[in-house]
């Protein structure tokens, strides 16, 4: 009698969605976190709370950041989610890479990462294996280690990483400090959420689908280190609340209005044509409803443009805001460092923080 293999694994079969999609919509969590201040300390405990803590809810920024001594200051943070592709060590890269994103928006260096895993009982031990091989390679090229973890048990299989990594507390990048006048730059293109809830109704092509996952698996650490090296002091990285859901971040912290031009946008590759079809996210409907009391929309933006301004990215690139007189030294570095870099807008003086679409 011969023993047949057992089919192999989908990881994406296992859960309703994936990747940064499946984050807690950003008009839901704005709520959940109205009040809680600085750490939302008890009563009484806030200034012992607060002391030192230089970055975290109150305004919120990508990471937590304590101030150690007058030179260096701890980051931490933490991201994890539902499988957003089938092979296990490729989530395992993209849910490290994504994790380890924030510390680079912040300025900052990884010292070491702890895994956030919960899995299936019967999920093969060569599966869970693949993916922390591949989360591990993504920490050790962002000159870390995996150093350990906690796994628990559950029906739908996610993984990600909580991060520790250190900065010069005078060279931290932050969602505030944009000035009118800058220009808007973006490290890598936009399509990750469209191109993967395409592959999920057999509309994205395998050639869109792996262009979107080299994106989503590569790190952020040369970007920062350009971004830091010139002094920017405005920087997020664009994930789950879309372009418009970050830049509107950066635009309250920094009191501006933050204006991005539709046709300068990069699109990943299949990306728009999915957008043309009706092709979107559960986590694009909430990023619409938390940008638009603050959304200022040309009335001549073709839709899939709108749509792709809102879709809801994986491991995307870092939004920064630049000097006019720094911004061909930085363009020159970053594609001296083998990076892509777009133009996407300006910072604008406003009565109100907001953004436009234009």
């Amino acid at each position: 009698m011969t023993q047949l293999d057992a089919p192999p694994i989908r990881l994406t079969e296992l859960t309703e969605c994936g990747g940064c999609a499946a984050k807690l919509g950003a008009d839901a969590l704005e709520e959940a976190l109205a009040g809680l201040g600085v750490g939302g300390a008890p009563p009484g405990n806030t200034a012992a709370a607060a002391a030192g803590l230089i970055a975290g809810l109150d305004p919120p920024d990508d990471a937590a950041v304590q101030l150690v001594t007058p030179d260096l200051a701890v980051i931490g943070t933490l991201d994890f989610f539902p499988p957003i592709v089938d092979d296990p060590r490729t989530y395992g890269e993209i849910a490290a890479a994504n994790a380890l994103s924030d510390v680079f928006a912040m300025g900052g260096r990884v010292l070491f990462a702890l895994s956030v895993a919960a899995i299936p009982e019967d999920l093969p031990m060569s599966t869970f294996r693949a993916i922390l091989d591949g989360a591990s390679s993504k920490v050790r090229e962002a000159g870390g280690i995996l150093a350990g973890g906690h796994t628990i048990r559950d029906p739908e299989p996610k993984y990600g990483l909580a991060v520790v990594g250190v900065a010069h507390p005078d060279r931290l990048l932050r969602k505030g400090g944009a000035q009118p006048g800058e220009v808007l730059l973006l490290t890598k293109p936009l399509g990750t959420g469209l191109l993967v809830s395409g592959r999920r109704q057999g509309r994205t092509s395998d050639a869109d689908l792996a262009g979107a996952v080299d994106g989503m698996r590569a790190l952020s650490l040369a970007a920062s280190k350009v971004l830091v090296d010139h002094s920017v002091r405005a920087a997020t990285d664009v994930t789950g609340f879309g372009l418009l859901g970050h830049g509107l971040e950066m635009a309250r912290a920094s009191g501006t209005r933050f204006v991005f031009e539709a046709s300068a946008l990069p699109a990943l590759s299949g990306a728009l044509d999915l957008a043309r079809v009706g092709v979107e996210t559960t986590g694009s409907g909430h990023n619409h409803r938390y940008v638009l009391p603050a959304l200022t929309l040309g009335l001549d933006v073709p839709p899939e443009l709108v749509v792709l301004a809102h879709d809801p990215q994986t491991s995307g690139g870092l939004l920064t805001a630049i000097a006019p007189s720094d911004l061909d030294s930085v363009e020159r570095d970053l594609a001296d460092a083998g990076l892509q870099s777009w133009r996407v807008g300006r910072v604008e003086e406003a009565p109100e923080p907001g953004v436009a679409l234009t």
